[in-house]
């Protein structure tokens, strides 16, 4: 087996770099010259994979049509708005020196609805693994479980949900068909989004730039890479800002307080002078960095820390509770905690995530200009700008429509059913412009898929012959609520705090079976692939026999949304990976 194993390395290995080659000059804007230096072998390597996988040729080719369609797009898509390449730092893989740390995933399973048919869970608009994982495919390494979260592989994606009406806070779109990969289940999509932000209109920030400069940040996909992505957030500030620089390597250092963010020249000479070197104070520099964004408070305005760093604390608090309880403590002051994870080799994605998720922040891996370009300027709003605070989900299943159901992702999010209606339970924030999607798995009533329902003892025959009794007994009234609660599938429940309030609002919305279709959107198929890819990377039990090449026969040959085409692109190159036992 240790033979095979090491013989399936090789075959990744060498199949990684060819395509880890053409996705690179898709993100680079490269000529298309170079893409036909590398047509024959990247079409020979796909139809040999397909081949050896027992797949028919005609699908190798789609699969190889569809990445070099992609690929032929790079001479626009990896060009920036003002000209200058997307620059992508693509490591060099060490197998001997990797000390990265991932948070291990308990996948969540099917849930009965006759004994539970709740589920509670808080809201999660981070995006930090899709990229991240991202990395770890065009390096040609493998992807630790623990990485792949797949709610924030979904939630990275934009897609077209229903505007939020006047005076409501989201938009809300419901849609369920067949489940892809499983013909017993089906799929249900739940939507959201909020309504874009007029940066004419925005809020006046109050940041501070907390900048990770200890020794383990010397890479050029780290400092370097830091020093160009707060150059493109800088570009977009104005004079309402206010900007702080805080960094920490042994010790820390307040190196520019309460700029006026017009003042960019000033900014960036900060910025760009600085080099890596030392050990890593990360807890000494957050303390400060909460003291600087507390001083130059704006009532009303976006106070917010935004941490660069690999996540690799090494002096003070380090472990992942204290850091966390550190955070709670902080974020009582109403400034907001984000965090942008760099590097490879060593980041602590277990300490960024607890971080930001408890900072009342967002969460994302910058691995490339582009990505930078992606997180602070096209979506800075949605990243930066809170409009809805301790947002959490709760749906009810109708146990005459569902037998069962299953949450996909959103594992590290889960709450107990009382803490929906707890004001005092921390829950997920929602920027402006953002969407967030939740996926169930649901087994109808009617499937011949079984879920598991436990014997009890205390429900003994007499119970339920009195229940009997009581139902025969229902009103005409009630009579009429049974027949309209047959047509719904189950109802969500959102609760969320204004900015600044400390009590929740409640909205609820009805599934029914109206929002069931034998022809789903192009938004509910995407989002069911990105479902999909995250399984099979995560080798999920519930995957069924689906393939990658199965993701990429159910998506469209061309998006215009240039991430949702990369993604084709991402799918090819982890199907090139993945070699048969």
């Amino acid at each position: 087996m240790k033979a095979k194993r090491g013989l399936k390395g090789q075959l990744r290995k060498g199949t990684a770099m060819l395509l880890s080659m053409l996705l690179l000059i898709q993100m680079t804007g490269c000529a298309k010259s170079s893409n036909s230096m590398l047509s024959e072998d990247i079409q020979n390597s796909t139809s040999s994979s397909a081949a050896d996988s027992g797949y028919s040729s005609t699908k190798a080719d789609t699969v190889y049509d569809m990445t070099m369609e992609a690929s032929e797009k790079s001479t626009t898509a990896g060009i920036m708005s003002d000209g200058a390449a997307a620059e992508w730092v693509l490591p060099e893989e060490n197998p001997d020196w990797n000390t990265e740390e991932y948070n291990a995933i308990t996948e969540n399973g099917f849930q009965s609805v006759a004994k539970n048919p709740l589920s509670t869970f808080s809201a999660d608009v981070d995006t930090a693994s899709y990229s991240n994982v991202r990395r770890l495919l065009m390096a040609g390494s493998n992807v630790d479980p623990g990485a792949v979260r797949i709610e924030e592989m979904i939630n990275y994606f934009s897609y077209d949900y229903k505007e939020p009406e006047a005076g409501e806070p989201f938009g809300v779109t419901m849609e369920m068909s067949d489940c892809p990969w499983d013909e017993d289940t089906k799929l249900l999509m739940l939507g959201l989004k909020t309504e874009d932000l007029d940066r004419s209109m925005a809020p006046h920030s109050n940041l501070v730039f907390l900048l990770d400069v200890s020794g383990s940040m010397y890479d050029e996909d780290k400092l370097p890479l830091v020093q160009k992505a707060f150059q493109l957030l800088t570009d977009n500030l104005s004079e309402n800002d206010r900007i702080s620089i805080v960094t920490y390597a042994g010790s820390d250092q307040v190196v520019l307080e309460g700029v006026s963010g017009d003042q960019k020249e000033k900014i960036m000479d900060a910025v760009n002078s600085l080099e890596a070197s030392g050990s890593t104070a990360g807890s000494a520099g957050i303390q400060t960095a909460y003291q600087i964004a507390e001083k130059y408070f704006i009532k009303g305005g976006n106070n917010r820390i935004i941490l660069a760093t690999d996540g690799d604390l090494n002096v003070g608090i380090t472990s992942t509770s204290e850091l966390t309880e550190l955070v709670q403590q902080k974020r009582e002051s109403g400034v907001y905690l984000s965090v942008l994870g760099f590097g490879t080799g060593n980041i602590k994605d277990d300490k960024m995530e607890a971080l930001a998720d408890n900072g009342n922040g967002n969460y994302s891996y910058i691995d490339s200009i582009k990505e930078a370009k992606k997180v602070l300027v096209e979506e800075m709003g949605a990243n930066l700008v809170t409009v809805a605070e301790d947002v959490k989900f709760q749906v009810e299943f109708n146990p005459q429509n569902v037998k069962g159901y299953r949450l996909i992702g959103y594992e590290n999010r889960v709450l107990e059913n009382q803490d929906f209606e707890d004001d005092t339970k921390d829950a997920g924030e929602i920027g402006a412009g953002h969407t967030v999607t939740v996926l169930y798995e649901i087994i109808p009533v009617d499937s011949d898929k079984e879920v598991y329902e436990p014997t009890l003892k205390y429900q003994s025959e007499e119970k339920v012959e009195i229940e009997a009794e009581i139902s025969k007994e229902t009103t005409t009234i009630e009579d009429s609520r049974q027949t309209t609660m047959l047509n719904e599938y189950a109802t969500l429940s959102i609760r969320y705090k204004k900015p600044g309030e400390h009590t929740s609002n409640l909205l609820s919305y009805e599934i029914k079976r109206s929002d069931e279709t034998d022809t789903p959107s192009k938004d509910f198929r995407f989002a069911a692939a990105v479902a999909e890819f995250g399984m099979l990377l995560r080798n999920s039990e519930y995957c069924g026999n689906i393939t990658y090449r199965d993701i990429l026969s159910q998506l469209d040959k061309n998006y215009a949304d240039e991430y949702k085409q990369e993604f084709l692109s991402l799918v090819s190159l982890a199907s090139t990976q993945s070699i048969p036992e």
